[in-house]
């Protein structure tokens, strides 16, 4: 219950739209409650909801006025004709003084809810989101970029999906209270979908239009064997071990944050296909040897399932 009344639903209209690349569209929503609005990470996770039927925002608003339920219980107990399609993304930046808010979708074709909504969207078009609220009461959520503040090298691992998240991260390296190394891998469709970030970070872009015969998340895998953790596994005190990863569900959800105190010297951050994520996961645990409190692992999504 506190999770879901740390978050509120705020109505939101789309102000712009920008193409940052073939692959990612950024979306600027605005709207008066959009200035109450807070972030507390760049992997910040809100919810939006898309329209199905006739009226359905205007029953999700509805329930927001009723304070004695918290807005998940309510949606679930609305009718599924009523429902509208809810789809989890990140918080690209917010700029609560213009009452505005960024949030990039990566666009895979009119084959689910958001990307159909995706592909046809034009400013004036109305959308609800949950988001943390900026006087609420209680531990900050929503969020897994948590690296320990005596923390030495950083790995950051993702697809296109959590590029949003991935690029927030690296723009926000220069602020941190010290100066790690750090390495990022990131996997996208295709080479026009590289973009300028910060070079705070030794950054590693993987296309997948210069492998044709690749499949998603492939260059990852291929990627992540390349990176030399040999004295990172020697420190923690780590080693091969079959039983690093004990998950023997790979149809599970995958969300499997880090555990660490601020004096840990090694962190990774991980979010991709859930598949791929935690192939990702268990190369770092079992083959390489790290202690699995030390890695973040994130199924941003399911490939084969309508994701969008």
């Amino acid at each position: 219950m506190a999770a879901q009344q740390r978050y509120r639903l705020f109505d939101i209209t789309l102000a712009r739209r920008t193409q940052i690349s073939p692959s990612l569209v950024r979306f600027t929503f605005c709207g008066p409650q959009v200035a109450r609005m807070a972030t507390y990470a760049p992997d910040q996770r809100i919810k939006l909801f898309f329209t199905q039927g006739e009226g359905s925002l205007e029953a999700l608003f509805d329930i927001a006025k009723r304070e004695e339920q918290d807005w998940y219980s309510a949606y679930r107990a609305l009718p599924d004709a009523q429902r509208p399609a809810m789809r989890t993304y990140t918080i690209r930046a917010l700029r609560p003084e213009r009452s505005e808010v960024d949030v990039e979708f990566v666009l895979h074709g009119d084959n689910g809810p958001a990307s159909r909504w995706a592909m046809h969207a034009r400013p004036g078009d109305r959308l609800a989101m949950t988001a943390p609220a900026a006087n609420a009461e209680g531990p900050t959520l929503g969020y897994e970029w948590k690296p320990p503040r005596g923390v030495r090298r950083i790995l950051i691992i993702a697809d296109e999906t959590a590029l949003p998240a991935a690029a927030g991260i690296l723009e926000t390296l220069d602020v941190l209270p010290f100066t790690p190394e750090v390495e990022a891998l990131i996997e996208v469709p295709c080479s026009d979908d590289v973009q300028p970030l910060p070079q705070a970070a030794k950054l590693r872009w993987l296309t997948r239009d210069t492998e044709p015969a690749c499949h998603h998340g492939e260059l990852l895998l291929q990627a992540v064997r390349d990176v030399d953790l040999r004295h990172e596994v020697l420190a923690l005190g780590g080693g091969p071990s079959p039983a690093s990863d004990d998950r023997d569900d790979d149809d599970a959800p995958l969300w499997e944050p880090a555990t660490l105190d601020d004096n840990a010297p090694f962190y990774a951050w991980i979010a991709a296909e859930t598949k791929v994520a935690m192939q990702l996961r268990r190369y770092l645990l079992n083959e390489c040897g790290l202690p699995k409190q030390y890695v973040t692992s994130m199924g941003y999504w399911r490939l084969g399932k309508a994701n969008g």
